[in-house]
């Protein structure tokens, strides 16, 4: 048999990742028609269907599963051999795709990033803002910030800091209902926070609800919200106290600290990458410049 045009394999595996022929098309900036004939194509020489075709989108044949598993290799090492490609040229350049917390990314690392643009201009950032583990094997992005240890094998791990938290009101809620006095007075206010909303990863989310009170009888927050970032923005517009990472009031105007002798459970931060671009320049000048920034977080 002849062998695969590597076009069509990686249209092939766009397809199968995406599982539709629009997504494919949009991903890989080409029509779809192009992605329909390209698998058509692959189809016909390997004489054999690699997809049911549903009006929801696309699921893979016994056959297609075969394949992607090979393509899905065969992507990862293309992936690699371009990053090591640029990264052999020794000067910091190129795209550095980063995947970090949406809270994190969107306040701390938006507030430093400046510093890093100017310092680096030719390195491309691609930041991806995501609550989820992303799965470094893929490749599709060359690093990630998190805030616990990592739980894939096979890549490299520094931690950079450890977070503190505290609480925080805005002006506008403190002009209205004052500033608490204790622990115990925060039950006189309104208390923002995950509630049963709370991520399984971000365990100390909630302390703002038990802190000062006995245990299993925590705080009802007025109301709840499932992000970070949300939950700030709620506090910012005055509806009531949280308890929060400090670093998220690096770009915050509004937010002020009250019972500030008052600390939640503080919580290391890890830069993340894969074993394979141990060797990347690029990846390495971001890990030491964001172990320069992060010492800012001993407050």
């Amino acid at each position: 048999m002849d062998t695969v045009d590597w076009d069509k394999l990686k249209t092939f595996h766009a397809a199968a990742e995406t599982g539709s022929l629009t997504a494919a098309a949009d991903k890989l900036n080409i029509s779809q028609s192009a992605v329909s004939r390209q698998i058509a194509s692959l189809e016909d020489r390997l004489n054999t269907p690699l997809f049911h075709r549903h009006a929801r989108g696309l699921t893979l044949t016994e056959q297609g599963h075969i394949l992607f598993k090979t393509a899905h290799e065969m992507a990862h090492k293309v992936a690699l051999a371009q990053a090591q490609v640029v990264d052999s040229r020794g000067k910091p350049q190129g795209k550095l795709r980063v995947s970090t917390p949406i809270s994190l990314g969107s306040n701390w690392l938006m507030s430093v990033l400046p510093e890093f643009m100017e310092a680096y201009p030719d390195i491309d950032l691609q930041i991806i803002l995501e609550d989820e583990e992303h799965d470094l094997s893929a490749m599709d992005v060359d690093c990630a910030l998190r805030p616990w240890p990592t739980t894939e094998g096979d890549v490299i791990e520094r931690r950079l800091g450890t977070i503190s938290q505290s609480l925080y009101a805005s002006d506008i809620y403190l002009a209205r209902k004052g500033a608490p006095s204790s622990l115990s007075d925060l039950d006189n206010h309104n208390i923002i926070a995950f509630g049963d909303l709370m991520p399984k990863r971000l365990h100390s989310t909630n302390w703002v609800l038990a802190a000062g009170r006995e245990p299993g009888n925590p705080r009802r927050p007025i109301i709840e919200l499932n992000n970070l970032h949300g939950i700030m923005r709620a506090a910012e517009a005055g509806l009531g106290i949280v308890g929060i990472p400090d670093y998220m009031t690096s770009m915050s105007r509004r937010l002020v600290k009250v019972l500030p002798q008052v600390r939640g459970e503080a919580f290391d931060v890890y830069f993340v990458y894969p074993s394979e671009l141990r060797g990347s320049v690029k990846a390495k000048v971001f890990r030491e410049f964001l172990l320069k920034v992060s010492k800012n977080w001993k407050n």
